[in-house]
């Protein structure tokens, strides 16, 4: 099962800009390579990335077949209130990943 990694500030000051790190272990499948009977091994990638601060929609990309294995991403965020910064990252096959973190705004 992939493993999402995230660091995120767990503090920071009203209106300052803060950075997201994140990563997830997911050896990807681009569906071009053949298993050892020689049948193509389905394609299975991480195909779109979401972000959400306290419901809102704050940060979204469509990733493609030729995204690395264990795709690491950064992006910034302005802090605006508390509330949990939720990430989602969907993979081909309709599984969702996701990880929770709580930001307190002072």
């Amino acid at each position: 099962m992939p493993t999402p990694r995230v660091k995120i500030p767990a503090q920071a000051a009203k209106g300052e800009v803060f950075e997201v790190k994140t990563t997830i272990d997911h050896d990807m499948e681009s569906g071009q390579r053949k298993d050892s009977a020689g049948k193509p091994i389905p394609r299975k990638i991480i195909n779109k990335f979401v972000c959400t601060y306290n419901g809102k929609e704050v940060f979204k990309s469509d990733w493609a077949a030729a995204i690395s294995a264990n795709p690491y991403l950064s992006f910034f965020l302005t802090a605006t209130e508390s509330g949990p910064i939720e990430l989602k990252w969907h993979d081909d096959d309709g599984q969702v990943y996701s990880a929770s973190h709580a930001i307190t705004v002072a």
